[in-house]
């Protein structure tokens, strides 16, 4: 697995992650776990939505 998650997307899912959960949790409600699909994919930098369509977010690697 090639990192596809750059640091700003990263920061923006864990932080999703986080609300959504939180608000899992107020309305108790089980979609909250939806949350740690997020805060996974920002943990391990790899988003597996992303290889169809070959999106990164990261950093690209210029060939000299």
């Amino acid at each position: 697995m090639t990192c596809n998650i750059g640091n700003a997307d990263r920061a923006i899912r864990f932080i999703a992650g986080i609300i959504i959960i939180a608000v899992g949790i107020y309305f108790r409600s089980w979609w909250g776990a939806i949350g740690l699909i997020f805060i996974v994919t920002a943990a391990i930098r790899w988003c597996p939505l992303y290889l169809p369509f070959k999106i990164s977010t990261g950093k690209s690697k210029k060939a000299e």
